[in-house]
């Protein structure tokens, strides 16, 4: 019922924006949803090693993720998509994906499992989008809002997204959502916890588009971008997250913010701040601040980039530090994944990193200080190393070897993780 509802509030809203003559619509056949259609198919083996300096048993996993769906043609901006993973254990289950009772060894969160990744209608207009069903939805850089296409099971949203292109450069986006189909499903069992929760859900209405900003119990996301030049592009966001049943509801939040980024002669830039309140159930009084200052230069083909991010902390009862519970998290903070959860004392990060082509491929290294917001506890440090390169004589196939070793100080333990993988896309 709460999906018959949206449907018919994106129906009145594209109907209100977008609109087209019976003339037009006399031009262009029917068929070419069918005849103009295109397969899906991925396939992502992966292997996965951690090793962690406490009880808990090294890790081995190996899994791998099959993708198949449907992109349909389009039929004056209208299409269709379907598309199913399946992700499965190859060989011993010895690592705990979360959900398969393995809490001996270390974590590699991919749980076993079948779902429909997405299923969506769409129509597309020069002046903009619409977007309605379970769909992908990465803004930005997804420092807040992504897929985590990471993982093995990847994170998408039940609900609708509406981009507007009024004027050349600028684009608004609002999307409205009332379930998340998180990393840990597809399905909750008796060893799911209150912190990862296969769907996060929230309260759905119907909307008052007149209102945006005052609807509550609710995942709203308002992004606006503006090309003003080619050096600089700015981004106003305010997310408002109703996560009820995620940790108790305590990392709901309204993260309103400013994002500014581009290149200039050659030095790319981005500069960014934000400050996040409670919102919806969410028991805690939060007030509390992101910031990120990074540059980045190309010399030879070498690319360079130092920055310095801070999600402030608070001393207050309870973690009330920045949190960014929808983001794409394993691209932030390190590969080891430690600081998937913001520490109450906050957390910044000095970072550096370089990339360069090598023997047909990509080899990337990552440096990380991780220090608290509040008092003078020194997390540690981590190393990353990647190297990404097209496997020869079969066209998409890519192969991918991965590590990350974070060294603990005053904070989790020292932990080593290593990748292999091999992915096919069709």
């Amino acid at each position: 019922m709460r999906m018959m509802k949206l449907t018919l509030l994106s129906l009145a809203v594209a109907s209100s924006t977008f609109s087209f003559s019976h003339a037009v619509l006399a031009e262009e056949a029917f068929s070419k949803l069918f005849t103009e259609a295109k397969p899906i198919l991925d396939v992502r083996y992966r292997y996965e090693h951690v090793d962690q300096d406490n009880a808990l048993n090294n890790a081995n996993a190996q899994t791998i993720r099959t993708r198949i769906g449907l992109q349909s043609g389009k039929w004056y901006g209208l299409s269709a998509l379907i598309e199913a993973d399946n992700a499965s254990r190859v060989g011993d289950a010895s690592y705990n994906s979360t959900r398969n009772g393995q809490g001996d060894y270390s974590v590699v969160a991919d749980p076993d499992g079948s779902e429909i990744n997405q299923a969506l209608l769409r129509y597309d207009h020069q002046y903009g989008s619409a977007v309605l069903g379970r769909q992908r939805i990465n803004l930005d850089n997804q420092r807040f809002i992504g897929g985590v296409a990471w993982r093995q099971n990847e994170q998408t949203y039940d609900g609708a997204l509406l981009q507007l292109k009024p004027l050349s450069g600028l684009t608004l986006s609002y999307a409205y959502i009332d379930n998340i189909n998180s990393i840990f499903g597809p399905g909750d069992n008796r060893f799911d916890t209150p912190a990862n929760p296969a769907n996060i859900e929230g309260h759905s209405h119907l909307l008052n588009l007149l209102n945006l900003l005052n609807l509550l119990n609710l995942l709203n996301l308002l992004n606006l971008q503006y090309v003003l030049m080619p050096q600089l592009t700015a981004t106003a966001y305010q997310y408002r997250l109703g996560l009820d049943n995620l940790t108790g509801g305590n990392q709901s939040s309204k993260t309103t913010g400013l994002r500014l980024n581009g290149a200039v002669s050659g030095v790319s830039y981005a500069l960014e701040y934000a400050r996040q309140s409670e919102y919806a159930s969410n028991p805690l009084d939060l007030d509390s601040e992101y910031r990120l200052a990074e540059l980045g230069y190309t010399i030879k083909n070498v690319g360079l980039k130092a920055g310095y991010e801070v999600l402030s902390g608070d001393s207050g009862p309870g973690n009330r530090a920045f949190q960014t519970p929808l983001a794409t998290k394993h691209a932030f903070q390190g590969w080891a994944d430690i600081f998937l959860l913001t520490p109450a004392g906050g957390i910044k990060d000095n970072y550096l990193s370089a990339s360069l082509p090598l023997l047909g491929g990509t080899l990337l290294g990552k440096y990380h200080d991780y220090r608290a917001e509040q008092g003078s506890s020194h997390y540690g440090s981590e190393y990353n190393l990647s190297y990404a390169r097209p496997i020869p004589g079969i066209k998409g196939l890519v192969g991918l070897i991965k590590a990350a070793r974070h060294d603990a100080v005053d904070f989790a333990v020292d932990t080593d993780k290593l990748w292999l993988q091999v992915q096919y896309s069709y």
